[in-house]
């Protein structure tokens, strides 16, 4: 599979319509398996599920003007990165919608339903992965393919054009220094 869907995505970038169609089947479900584990630490009733979030995923990731994909694995790991970023965006609007931003009436069983804190702890995790990224950019980019993406660490050494030890120095390191800052944040 991993070499149709490679062979697919040069088609379709180099302009092939069909590829597209033989593709959508392909990356869409591991696309829905992405976006079910980024939303598995959410809240029960996220606004945003897995499908809508696979989705728009899907849609930002089929533009070939934005991205020149090399392969399986190259697609799958900008896709935990755009999927990440969707979430974040859409904590961000909910928190700021939350603090005024765009003030709605909301039925009081809902109010606790929306759990203030798992947006402003799902902000703070983006945030540690972003100062993670100042630190150590291959160590965020290896995080995020191996714990949002679910690729493999040969699949990680391919699309960095590293070594597979690399890969895994890069994903102790991360996994080490999220953990020592999560520890320091727990009260």
């Amino acid at each position: 599979m991993a070499e149709s869907v490679t062979l697919l995505l040069r088609q379709y970038r180099e302009g092939d319509p069909d590829a597209l169609e033989q593709l959508t089947p392909l990356v869409y479900s591991e696309l829905r398996s992405i976006a079910a584990r980024f939303l598995r630490n959410e809240r029960r009733n996220h606004t945003l599920q897995t499908t809508a979030l696979a989705h728009e995923a899907y849609i930002k990731l089929v533009n070939p003007r934005e991205f020149d994909w090399r392969d399986r694995a190259h697609f799958f790991a900008v896709a935990a990165r755009v999927i990440r970023h969707i979430l974040v965006d859409h904590a961000r609007g909910r928190l700021s919608a939350k603090r005024g931003g765009q003030a709605v009436v909301v039925p009081l069983e809902e109010v606790w339903a929306v759990s203030r804190g798992r947006l402003e702890e799902f902000l703070a995790y983006d945030e540690l992965l972003s100062r993670l990224g100042e630190l150590d950019p291959r160590a965020l980019k290896v995080v995020e393919m191996r714990l949002f993406g679910g690729l493999s660490v040969e699949e990680a050494a391919a699309v960095l054009g590293v070594s597979e030890r690399t890969v895994k120095r890069a994903w102790g390191y991360g996994r080490a220094w999220l953990r020592k800052e999560l520890r320091n944040r727990t009260p």
